[in-house]
């Protein structure tokens, strides 16, 4: 995987870019390199009023197998790099589910 995960006391963090807009929900696959890299996700929602973090949270809720509740935008609210809090899981449960999901 070449995305960083880092585990927390309370789960672990990683970096998302999203797409809004996209023709469907799902992960594109990983952008950058290093420290900085993050998982790319296209959106079906649309960046107003909230609709892409809603939709953000519940494909990473459902994704990852954890409540809503579990998933936290730490940074980036309002801009397309998002920091990720999962509570619930470790870096290495994240990983796993995350490289069954990405494109072949």
């Amino acid at each position: 995987m070449a995305f960083p995960l880092r585990d927390t006391p309370g789960g672990a963090r990683f970096l998302v870019r999203v797409s809004p807009r996209a023709s469907r929900t799902a992960i594109i696959g990983i952008m950058g390199d290093g420290p900085q890299a993050a998982l790319k996700i296209a959106l079906q929602a649309p960046p107003l009023e909230g609709r892409a973090n809603a939709a953000l949270i519940g494909f990473l809720a459902d994704l990852l197998k954890v409540p809503r509740s579990s998933i936290e935008i730490g940074s980036g609210e309002r801009g397309r790099t998002k920091t990720i809090m999962v509570r619930g899981r470790t870096a290495e449960e994240i990983t796993a589910l995350v490289e069954q999901a990405l494109p072949q």
